[in-house]
């Protein structure tokens, strides 16, 4: 896999791993190239999934370098982990809110599903096998991601491979937000988040206050996509969550179970956002791991093949 050239820089880590630094997947006119980084497994260790990595920050800052602040002490990292696993990981940069407004983002996750999948063949990736993975703001694009794929409406135009599909075979969200026009609502006393509010990251993102426009903000919502056909879903969420309440995972889970879709929550008591106060944080990370390998290998290479 050493030999695949985007023509960026390439650095081989300890474990083997291949790290491609800002392959460019996408160019908008009047926008920054949009740049993602691969992690290609060492030679002959690769399981022919991938994993499509999406960072989180209110759709307002981040950047495809970070896993998730809870993770700036692993060594090795949770990127290179992933790829000594098998995985060829793909962590991506997507237009923020104060760039362009949603859908300008999910657009965005479309498009590099697309790449990957067009670059599968030199990636050793079989395009059945692909995982989406978020945190956050990044856990509510995976979800928008896996659920539309087969909603035209949503696939944007952005990129080169507007042809291949968006679609991926499993979907984990770490904490993301489901339904923009109950967050407020159920928020916890203590927290001082007030997503309705004209400034809001939701808001910001939405392009509107999120209870003057419910039309927009439902579009943005991954709940309003609920349905039997989707890929199978793992939720993570801690209940002490201040920032995304965790009474978003359990609506969307009900919800979806209720239209027949495939979820699991992963209920992380004591936990806030980021983790902060996670009790096994390995757990939570070896839990998502465990459930990109389910659903990379019981997926059906010949039907995927056929039908994407």
């Amino acid at each position: 896999m050493s030999a695949i050239d985007f023509g960026v820089p390439v650095s081989t880590l300890p474990s083997g791993v291949i790290a491609h630094h800002g392959v460019e997947f996408a160019s908008i006119e009047g926008f920054r190239p949009l740049l993602l980084d691969l992690y290609v497994p060492a030679s002959d260790t690769g399981t022919g999934a991938a994993i499509v990595y999406l960072h989180g920050g209110g759709w307002a800052v981040g950047t495809r370098r970070r896993f998730g602040r809870a993770f700036l002490s692993w060594s090795p990292t949770p990127l290179d982990r992933l790829a000594q696993a098998g995985f060829v990981v793909a962590t991506v940069d997507y237009r923020l809110s104060g760039e362009a407004r949603f859908p300008a983002q999910l657009h965005d996750v479309k498009a590099a599903i697309r790449w990957l999948r067009a670059n599968a063949g030199c990636l050793g990736v079989d395009p059945a096998n692909v995982v989406a993975w978020g945190e956050s703001a990044g856990g509510h694009l995976a979800v928008l991601a896996g659920l539309t794929a087969d909603r035209a409406e949503l696939e944007g135009t952005v990129g080169e491979h507007v042809g291949e599909s968006s679609a991926v075979c499993g979907i984990i969200d770490w904490y993301g937000p489901m339904n923009l026009l109950t967050l407020s609502s159920q928020h916890l006393p203590t927290s001082d988040k007030r997503p309705d509010d004209a400034e809001s990251w939701e808001s910001s993102m939405v392009g509107a206050p999120l209870q003057s426009d419910p039309a927009r903000s439902r579009a943005a919502s991954p709940i309003s996509y609920v349905h039997a056909g989707a890929p199978p879903i793992q939720i993570h969420h801690g209940t002490n969550d201040g920032q995304v309440p965790f009474a978003q995972s359990v609506e969307f889970a009900d919800a979806h179970r209720e239209a027949g879709g495939d979820v699991e929550l992963i209920v992380v008591n004591g936990s806030d956002h980021f983790w902060t106060g996670a009790p096994d944080l390995a757990a939570i990370f070896d839990a998502s791991l465990d459930f990109a390998r389910r659903v990379t290998t019981a997926s059906d290479v010949s039907e995927n093949r056929s039908t994407r």
